[in-house]
């Protein structure tokens, strides 16, 4: 991605006619031929534009966003550089991209059951693996005192040899002491704490966004700064003790979060509920 790759405009759908269509807009900071590959881009991505795809011509994309040809044969070019289309004289402009691996689904509904057929239907590869002192925000999450250890082991989980996301886990040292990091590395965490005798009860989840840092990017395969949904999830045990903390971060077209809502209450207070609560 290039260093102006910032969201700039919705993607619309680019009709068959060689009619002027508003796409980009000049009162933006980001450069016209930026807005077009930005648009034509995604749509190569979202499956819009398929594999061998013809684009239009030049004079085409001209008309079609409104802008001078050489702006129009600029966006081209920046595609062909980023490997998302092939030009060739006489041929024209046509895609070369492959879309990815569909997406990885989890349901909000039944969230720590998916999370462990995720585990058996993915593959992870454990990056570290050690015991350390937590930090403030940990020892709270976990709710240990000064002295305390944790297990904490980052691992990238792939689908399909494609990497989807980035696992930083910590685990009370009484609890990690009972697997090694072979044994993280060939089964679910749940799994792997249910067997230490746990019992899972409840789980708080919060859901963001952040940008793919330093540590990052590279073990996802992103530019630096990309964006990736940010996971942190506490798990409890019946006994209302915290037995893991996790910071999960995602590449978001690689993995989805889907919820089920049903229409509850009665006329004048009705909301939308999680679907099965």
């Amino acid at each position: 991605m290039k260093e102006f790759d910032v969201v700039t405009a919705s993607i619309l759908d680019i009709p068959d006619v060689k009619t002027k269509t508003e796409l980009v807009d000049d009162r933006l900071p980001t450069p016209l031929y930026h807005q077009v590959y930005l648009v034509l881009r995604d749509k190569i991505i979202s499956g819009e534009y398929t594999f061998e795809t013809s684009l239009l011509s030049e004079q085409e994309t001209s008309d079609m966003f409104g802008v001078s040809r050489i702006t129009a044969k600029r966006a081209l070019n920046e595609l062909a550089e980023d490997g998302f289309v092939k030009r060739e004289r006489g041929r024209g402009t046509r895609v070369i991209y492959h879309a990815p691996t569909p997406p990885v689904q989890a349901n909000v509904e039944g969230l720590l059951e998916n999370l462990l057929v995720m585990g058996l239907e993915t593959q992870v590869r454990v990056k570290s693996f050690e015991y350390v002192k937590p930090d403030l925000a940990v020892k709270r999450a976990l709710q240990c005192d000064e002295e305390c250890l944790v297990q904490r082991a980052v691992r990238v989980r792939y689908l399909e040899e494609e990497p989807f996301s980035y696992l930083t886990t910590y685990v009370p040292e009484q609890i990690g002491r009972s697997y090694n990091r072979d044994d993280l590395a060939n089964r679910p965490l749940l799994s792997l704490l249910e067997r230490t005798g746990v019992v899972v009860g409840r789980a708080e989840q919060t859901i963001s966004a952040t940008l793919a840092d330093s540590k990052v990017f590279a073990a996802l395969g992103l530019e630096l700064g990309s964006p990736l949904l940010s996971i942190q999830r506490i798990v409890y045990g019946q006994d209302e003790k915290p037995v893991e903390f996790i910071k999960a971060l995602y590449r978001p077209d690689r993995y989805q979060y889907r919820m089920m809502l049903s229409r509850v209450g009665k006329k004048r207070s009705r909301s939308w509920s999680v679907a099965g609560t």
